[in-house]
Formats: C-alpha cells, sequence, structure tokens
C-alpha cells in the first residue's frame, strides 16, 4: 500500500527576503522532514484551500505565522476546528508555534499575549520527567537549544495534556495530547541563517522592548537537537500509517 503523504497547514508567509534566501515556513518544514516533495501536500489555510478528511495523510504539521491566534481570522477557526477532528482520530499532529498554540486552543486550552512580551533567539529548553518516555522526545538531552520567536503563549494547557518542556521564559513549550498530537512553542525547522533573520527583520521590536539586538545576535547558535524533532515525527507518521 502506498504510504499517505504528510499534510502541511500553511498559516501565512515568512518575511520577504527570507523567502529569497531560504525558502518559505513550508519549506523549511519539509526539508526539517527530510521527506521529498512529492511526499508532502501542502493546505494554504490564509487561501482557503479545503483541509482534508482525517485518513487521508499520515500526518499533519501546522506552520507557524505572523499572525496572532488570538485575532480569531476566519481561516485559522476553520483549522481550529478541523484540528479537534484531527486529534479525535488519532492522526500524528505537529503544532509549531503558531500550530502549536493553535492546537491547545482548539482542544480547550487558553491562548494570549505572554505577559512578559516576546521571546526571540536562542533559547535553553528544559525538558519534564514526562519527556523521556514520550515517543517523539525521548532521547533527546534533558536540556537543549532551541530557536524561539513567540509573543504569544499557551497560558493554559488544554485538559489532559501531558507538559513535555519549558524553560525560564515559557513554562509551556510543548506538549502532547492522547498518543500522537504535539506542540511545540519552539521552532524545529528554524537554521542559523533564519534565526539571524528574523532578528534583523524584527530588530526594532526588540529595541522597543528595552533589549539589544546584536546581542540577541551573538547569541544564536545552531540547534541540532531541537531539528531532529521533524524527522522524528516524519518517522512516526510512517509508523502510524503501517500500524493503521
Amino acid at each position: 500500500m502506498k504510504q499517505p503523504k504528510i499534510l502541511i497547514v500553511k498559516t501565512g508567509d515568512t518575511f520577504a527576503d527570507l523567502i529569497c534566501s531560504f525558502g518559505n515556513f513550508e519549506d523549511w518544514i519539509r526539508q526539517g522532514l527530510g521527506v521529498g516533495e512529492n511526499q508532502i501536500r501542502l493546505v494554504n489555510a490564509p487561501a482557503f484551500e479545503v483541509l482534508p478528511e482525517p485518513g487521508t495523510f499520515s500526518g499533519a504539521v501546522i506552520a507557524g505565522s505572523h499572525a496572532m491566534v488570538t485575532q480569531n481570522l476566519d481561516w485559522s477557526l476553520n483549522v481550529e476546528a478541523w484540528l479537534a477532528r484531527v486529534v479525535t482520530a488519532g492522526v500524528p499532529v505537529l503544532g509549531i508555534c503558531y500550530g502549536h498554540q493553535l492546537l491547545a486552543k482548539a482542544m480547550s486550552g487558553k491562548v494570549d499575549f505572554h505577559p512578559d512580551g516576546l521571546e526571540i533567539g536562542t533559547a535553553s529548553i528544559t525538558l519534564t520527567a514526562d519527556a523521556l518516555s514520550d515517543p517523539l522526545f525521548q532521547g533527546l538531552p534533558p536540556v537543549f537549544n532551541a530557536h524561539t520567536c513567540h509573543s504569544q503563549t499557551v497560558l493554559t494547557l488544554p485538559p489532559g495534556a501531558v507538559h513535555l518542556a519549558k524553560n525560564t521564559h515559557d513554562p509551556h513549550h510543548a506538549f502532547r495530547l492522547g498518543p500522537a498530537a504535539w506542540g511545540v512553542q519552539f521552532h524545529p525547522e528554524y537554521t542559523h541563517g533564519i534565526m539571524a533573520g528574523y532578528i534583523r527583520n524584527m530588530s526594532p521590536v526588540i529595541q522597543a522592548l528595552g533589549k539589544d539586538p546584536a546581542k540577541v545576535q551573538q547569541q544564536v547558535t545552531d540547534t541540532p537537537e531541537a531539528g531532529r524533532l521533524l524527522a522524528r515525527f516524519a518517522m512516526l507518521c510512517r509508523h502510524h500509517h503501517q500500524t493503521y
């Protein structure tokens, strides 16, 4: 039987200069998954492209966005309602940043602006004890670096969520719902160059917060452990298809 494709739900575009240099959100995700273009199905949610029925794809990645979940945009509400059905069906899901927050909101968590404002740059992420036996996170070091860029956050995890990762800025950097739905606030798809580009584009915002963009840039490092999560998610999607 032919392996169904992994779905990438596009929720917006990155900065124009980054698209020219590195591609767009969906390109970074595909590269991280380690699969060819013929193994991906892309749905552009802001263009109101139809979201497929659970069971017609092996897993779904919900991408990041420059939109805010609390805007309750029509296309976002569509994805939110669809996500609840996908999670209930047990299909593997990985929500990244905006996707992480949307997954939480879809399953009755609370999302809003972080009380301490923007988190941007390479940050240290600490796993919880539950992550040690998690199908996606097990085998990762207890503390690792990851790239971050978000103003909103999951203030309250959904009922029944398993808390998987945190740091000093955000207590909810990762969670799991049921056997196969994960949200990660950090960006496993970002490279060193992409993170540097975000800091460059957002320098005025960083300065407005009283921080030095140059110092934030200096702290950017490679994040191989975080990056491994996408390839591991692709493996879990293949395993799910073979099992079900």
